[in-house]
């Protein structure tokens, strides 16, 4: 089946996220992995050249940073501009669709700082609960 029959057929069915056939779910992994999730809601803040979105983005790895940023340019939440200077740059931001879909991690993002202290609290039960033998 050629690119474009797979796309004509995809756009055919509704889409369905719990589908394994969806294409929304290879979407939806792009933007809510580690590195997805983090680079979308870095981008919401502005306009990054590489190197810089790499320390935004605390621990990704230039080879992970790469990928994600191809993953979610190709899914059109990013824009890449390359400007033909010596040395070239290349700057990254979000396009409307992306800002839209960051916008709504940056909630989430938000709801979960606001919430870290029930969290930590729930962690250290759990935890506590676990090391206690039964009796």
């Amino acid at each position: 089946m050629s690119t474009t029959q797979e796309r004509t057929a995809e756009q055919d069915l509704p889409y369905d996220v719990f589908s394994r056939a969806c294409p929304s779910r290879g979407t939806l992994e792009h933007v809510t992995g580690r590195w997805g999730a983090l680079t979308l809601g870095a981008l919401f803040e502005g306009s990054f050249r590489f190197n810089e979105l790499r320390r935004r983005v605390d621990g990704v790895s230039e080879k992970m940073l790469a990928q994600t940023l191809h993953a979610l340019e190709r899914d059109g939440l990013v824009h890449r501009e390359a400007q033909p200077t010596n040395p070239p740059r290349v700057d990254y931001e979000l396009t409307p669709l992306g800002r839209e879909v960051a916008g709504r991690l940056i909630a989430l993002i938000q709801c979960l700082e606001g919430r870290m202290d029930e969290v930590l609290t729930s962690r250290e039960r759990y935890d506590e609960a676990r090391r206690t033998p039964a009796v």
